[in-house]
């Protein structure tokens, strides 16, 4: 470092600096003020104060840089020192002092310019550090908190090049055939030069391409220029520039490593720029902005790669458990539809349904839904609920699940069984009398006697097949006449000779109370079974560890039946006391359950009749008005439509 020292001529500390010239540059400066060349720097000012040079350096001495000042003074000069002195002054020494000590003052000084100068770097390379640092850490939070996969590889591109001053950058990823990785996918490309067409290709992981190197060896590689590579096995691919008139000169390809130190991507940076809003348009544009990489880049790349490497694999096991849940959920649903499959499909048209109107509700600026929005973690915590709504099916009793008509299918048989039987001991009974008719007259006037046997056996056959199709028809899960509750009395009556004991009823005291519900077919203790299946769906759910973004399934599962009023089941909610969610699931829950075509124990109505049943129940104060109006309005019924 060259070091220059000051003074104004003429002067008398001519003599003290011709003793320095020897060491230093010794710049005379005129005291008219003619000498307008710039100051270098370090420099030390010998100065004397009766000369007035006190003066003459606050009106000519540059107001920063790295200087001080040696001052020869009198004893009266040692008052309080001028404005220019302040932070400038080294040494006020009589100008008595020996001319070796003033020497030492000059060297001293030098000494305390230079100790400066070393401070003021490490504090700037402590500053840069720690932008750095902070740097480092704002895109590992941004990393850390992004769950789109092709979001992610953006963000990790972009920042890789903003920190290094990168014109374009490419990224490949790792793709395993079996248990090891065979190739590089090439993912992702930007350049700020000019629009780069983007399409994915295959690249061998071997020594012969440069991302194919880093991937191989897990090393990384700063090239000064790409087109003078020697004592390397790789070259540079120059298809890209030669098609698009491009210059790759410093490349920067740095692994990305996971936890067990596996290459799972390569990040490749393309010529470092001087100024970064730079456009490399032409050769000489890339002469003169393209820089080597530095070390510094080399190790800001190395560790956001690694970040992102952490960030990345995350991402994929974030990814990979979601598809884990989402096969979980699936598999809850055909569970749930294997137990009873008269509802296949139910579950997931009614997920549908309530995404829909949720996201008509996300969309509307009508009061009072103009103020809610559901974030797309709410939309999925609530198509969850809505697939598994109906989980706690498996524990009701598959009889009870699959119940289509009043009696069980067992007690049809044995009633059915019992009518042939009967019939038989009926055709028998005529078949005895007529014998006995014969044995008693021979076959005198036989035909008569037959006629009469024949017409009662008929008369009671014919009761007995009314008395069938009366029981199938109280059988069917529609509303009960008023008339056929006395008239299955009437059939219970009706006894018939049981060979094996006493006389028996035509129908049970169990059979006559099955059929002889109102409507349905589940009579009050089949009913409070079913509606279980709801308590069962919420102890289920409620055992399923969930996130935060999910943890209101079992809440908005739990309430799908209940009503506005308090009539709904199980827990007698009112309004204010049932989730938002809950509310628009109801809605989809009631209509799909209308529509269904498959349910053996009733017709499906049509579109246009169940909204009508549904606004008969928003009118009777059961739903939400508002929700039902934006499910008509904004036709959401029509999302699950079938030809």
């Amino acid at each position: 470092m060259q070091r220059t020292v000051y003074y104004f001529r003429p002067s008398k500390v001519a003599d003290v600096v011709k003793r320095l010239s020897s060491r230093y540059q010794v710049v005379p400066l005129d005291r008219g003020g003619n000498d307008l060349k710039p100051w270098r720097w370090p420099a030390v000012f010998i100065a004397d104060s009766r000369e007035n040079d006190l003066r003459q350096l606050e009106e000519r001495a540059p107001a920063h840089g790295q200087w001080r000042m040696v001052c020869l003074v009198g004893a009266a000069d040692l008052a309080r020192p001028r404005r220019v002195e302040d932070g400038r002054l080294f040494a006020a020494l009589p100008r008595s002092t020996p001319p070796k000590l003033v020497e030492m003052a000059v060297e001293r000084a030098f000494e305390t310019l230079e100790s400066a100068e070393r401070y003021a770097e490490t504090r700037r390379e402590l500053d840069l550090a720690a932008s750095e640092l902070e740097t480092l850490n704002r895109i590992g939070v941004a990393l850390s908190t992004e769950r789109n996969t092709d979001s992610l590889l953006e963000l990790i591109l972009t920042k890789s090049r903003e920190i290094t001053s990168a014109d374009a950058g490419s990224l490949y990823l790792a793709e395993e055939a079996g248990e090891a990785a065979t190739h590089l996918v090439f993912q992702l490309t930007q350049c700020d030069t000019q629009a780069v067409p983007f399409n994915k290709f295959t690249l061998p992981i071997d020594t012969r391409s440069i991302a194919g190197y880093t991937a191989k060896t897990g090393e990384a590689l700063n090239i000064r220029d790409a087109y003078n590579i020697r004592g390397q096995p790789f070259r540079l691919n120059r298809d890209f520039d030669q098609k698009f008139g491009y210059r790759t000169k410093s490349m920067l390809v740095v692994p990305m490593k996971n936890q067990k130190d596996e290459v799972i991507g390569v990040l490749q940076l393309i010529n470092a720029k001087r100024r970064k809003d730079a456009k490399l348009t032409s050769p000489r544009e890339v002469a003169k902005q393209v820089i080597p990489f530095s070390r510094r880049s080399l190790k800001l790349a190395s560790s956001l790669a690694s970040q992102a490497a952490v960030a990345l694999e995350n991402n994929i096991l974030y990814h990979d458990i979601q598809r884990q849940f989402e096969g979980f959920v699936e598999a809850s649903v055909t569970a749930i539809e294997s137990r009873d499959p008269t509802t296949s499909g139910h579950s997931k048209r009614v997920a549908t349904l309530t995404v829909g109107l949720a996201e008509a509700v996300d969309r509307t600026d009508i009061w009072p839904y103009k103020v809610i929005s559901f974030s797309p973690q709410e939309i999925q915590e609530l198509r969850y609920a809505s697939l598994l709504h109906d989980f706690g099916k498996v524990g009701v009793r598959e009889e009870v699940l699959v119940k289509a008509k009043k009696l069980y299918p067992s007690q049809l048989e044995l009633i059915n069984k019992r009518f042939l039987y009967i019939r038989k001991a009926v055709e028998l009974e005529g078949y005895r009398k007529k014998l006995d008719h014969v044995l008693a007259n021979g076959n005198q006037s036989y035909q008569q006697a037959f006629a009469k046997i024949d017409a009662d056996e008929q008369t009671q056959l014919h009761e007995l097949e009314e008395f069938l199709k009366q029981i199938l028809q109280a059988n069917e899960p529609t509303v009960l006449p008023e008339k056929a509750s006395e008239r299955l009395a009437e059939i219970a009556g009706w006894t018939f000779e049981d060979p094996t004991g006493p006389s028996e009823p035509l129908l049970s005291p169990e059979e006559v109370r099955f059929l002889s519900i109102p409507k349905g077919s589940l009579d009050a203790d089949e009913w409070l079974q079913m509606q279980s299946h709801v308590i069962h769906s919420f102890r289920f759910l409620s055992q399923i560890p969930w996130t935060k973004e999910l943890k209101r399934i079992p809440e908005i599962a739990k309430a799908h039946h209940e009503k506005l009023n308090g009539s709904g089941y199980p827990y007698r909610m009112k309004s204010d006391e049932i989730p938002f969610q809950a509310k628009i699931m109801t809605i989809a829950d009631i209509f799909d359950a209308l529509t269904a075509r498959d349910r053996p124990y009733k017709p499906a109505v049509s579109i246009e009749r169940a909204l009508d049943i549904i606004g008969q129940e928003v009118k009777s104060q059961l739903l939400d008005p508002n929700l039902f109006r934006l499910f008509v309005e904004a036709q959401v019924y029509q999302l699950t439509v079938r030809d």
